[in-house]
């Protein structure tokens, strides 16, 4: 295979990143060539996604591009979910988009299932754990505040999808982000107009679904002479950046669970088809689209956020630690002291999190970390013990054994922690790519332009690309019993 680069825009809620992905010799090298502040603007009581800097600095990406001298294919764009933008009747953006953190949705799930539909009848529908800031219930909030701009709106576009539209002045609604939205159907992969219609919205204000790997269509005359790269074709990667981490997972058959790890975890398998029933409901678990067709089914769980709040309470203190400083510390303390559910409410964001855990601690009886060392220990052991509660949950949906657990995301690099989850779970981890989400969207838009024909290749691809670490399961009789004890806590 030639040489042949690629260009990703890799958008977080709290920052972003343009990457510059090249292809040869079935290598892949990765070349950083931005990173840009995302913050949300506090604005009159509400939360926006500024979409206008954000197109600013996907222009000063592309010109950063052009200076590498390098032929560059295509671009692709992911972003985190639910969000989107209006378009009024001549095209152009409607305002600023609301940011899922808004508070306007606190408590509209529950107006929406009194006032329109039952809960169980929209998740019967969706398959989607019901959070507050889903599409769904932000496009109920506005509508019930008589939002000028949802009264003033001809359409909508999720927020790749938008950046994309500003670049091409071409719109789709690609899959993977619609996905998670709680309008769509995934058996069907269409809009369910009936979870808008009947609260008043406009039945079209989505359009029609395309599927990742879909050109939409090239820079504007504008954009090609401005940055230098001419009439750059514009990808429709996975527009999820879970979707394009999980399309990166370099797994050899489908007997896979995947862990996206980092502030926040993601756990779950790819189904062909949707799984929506009783249990899943109650477990809120979740059925996102991912490649090929194929659904995310998966469920949030609390990963590095605890520690990293943590750290933040020991730098007011003027302490600092080297991640490798963490990882020893957590190594040397003595294991199975104590244990905490991080998913617990207590956890979400408390003043104090060093407090939480000792209260914690406290509350269930068991013994109070005295030191640093120990808190670490406790989050690191607590972190795994859950992974192995919740793959259990995926143990008893999955249509095929579970034979191998990928974790994919800047988690994976945290050897301990992926030893304990071996050691947990009783399934071989195996870790990498860190860069999952980039690598993914890189990938697709290789599948775009006829390098590889399936998912399955591409993840042969990376799989022979990339370093990948593998841990098998170590001391599982005292894991086992240390899950005896933790099970009572988790809720």
């Amino acid at each position: 295979m030639k040489q042949i680069s690629f260009l990703a825009f890799d958008l977080g809620a709290t920052s972003g990143r343009t990457i510059l992905g090249t292809l040869n010799e079935g290598k892949l090298q990765m070349k950083e060539l931005t990173r840009f502040p995302n913050q949300i603007l506090e604005l009159n009581g509400h939360a926006y996604w500024n979409i206008f800097s954000l197109y600013e600095h996907l222009k000063a990406g592309m010109i950063a591009a052009a200076k590498e001298d390098v032929e560059i294919t295509s671009i692709g764009i992911d972003t985190w979910g639910v969000d989107f933008v209006f378009l009024g009747e001549d095209g152009q953006i409607l305002g600023i988009p609301h940011a899922y953190r808004d508070q306007h949705t606190t408590g509209a799930p529950e107006e929406y299932f009194e006032k329109v539909l039952p809960r169980k009848e929209v998740y019967d529908i969706t398959g989607i754990q019901i959070m507050n800031f889903n599409s769904l219930y932000q496009l109920y909030a506005m509508k019930r505040d008589n939002s000028s701009l949802l009264n003033a709106a001809k359409e909508a576009l999720f927020i790749p999808d938008a950046l994309s539209y500003m670049l091409t002045g071409k719109k789709v609604v690609e899959y993977t982000i619609a996905s998670t939205s709680q309008i769509l159907n995934p058996r069907t992969k269409k809009f369910e107009t009936c979870l808008l219609e009947k609260m008043g919205v406009k039945a079209n204000l989505f359009g029609d679904i395309v599927m990742p790997g879909y050109v939409i269509g090239t820079l504007t005359d504008a954009l090609a002479a401005e940055t230098g790269l001419g009439k750059l074709p514009v990808v429709a990667v996975a527009g999820h950046d879970t979707a394009s981490a999980v399309a990166a997972v370099p797994a050899k058959n489908e007997k896979f669970a995947y862990l996206s790890s980092g502030t926040w975890s993601l756990m779950g398998i790819e189904v062909k088809d949707p799984i929506i029933t009783e249990e899943t409901s109650r477990l809120n678990i979740t059925n996102e689209g991912g490649v090929e067709g194929t659904t995310r089914l998966l469920k949030n769980i609390t990963g590095m956020w605890i520690l990293e709040q943590c750290i933040k309470e020991w730098r007011k203190e003027a302490i600092e630690y080297t991640y490798p400083e963490i990882v020893k510390m957590a190594r040397d303390a003595a294991p199975f002291q104590s244990f905490i559910d991080p998913d617990d409410e207590s956890f979400a964001n408390p003043p104090s999190m060093i407090k939480a855990i000792k209260d914690f601690c406290l509350r269930t009886g068991q013994k109070v970390p005295r030191n640093h060392s120990e808190l670490i220990r406790c989050i690191f052991e607590s972190l795994a013990l859950k992974y192995k509660n919740v793959l259990d949950k995926f143990r008893s949906l999955a249509p095929f054994p579970i034979e191998r657990l990928h974790i994919i995301g800047g988690g994976a690099k945290n050897r301990l922690l992926n030893q304990f989850t071996a050691n947990a779970t009783g399934v071989t981890v195996v870790a990498g790519p860190s860069e999952g989400t980039a690598i993914g969207n890189i990938m697709l838009q290789a599948r775009a332009a006829g390098c590889v024909n399936s998912l399955q290749e591409m993840r042969d691809m990376i799989g022979e690309a990339i370093e990948i670490e593998t841990f098998t399961p170590e001391d599982t009789d005292a894991w086992n019993a240390a899950y005896e004890r933790i099970k009572s806590l988790i809720k």
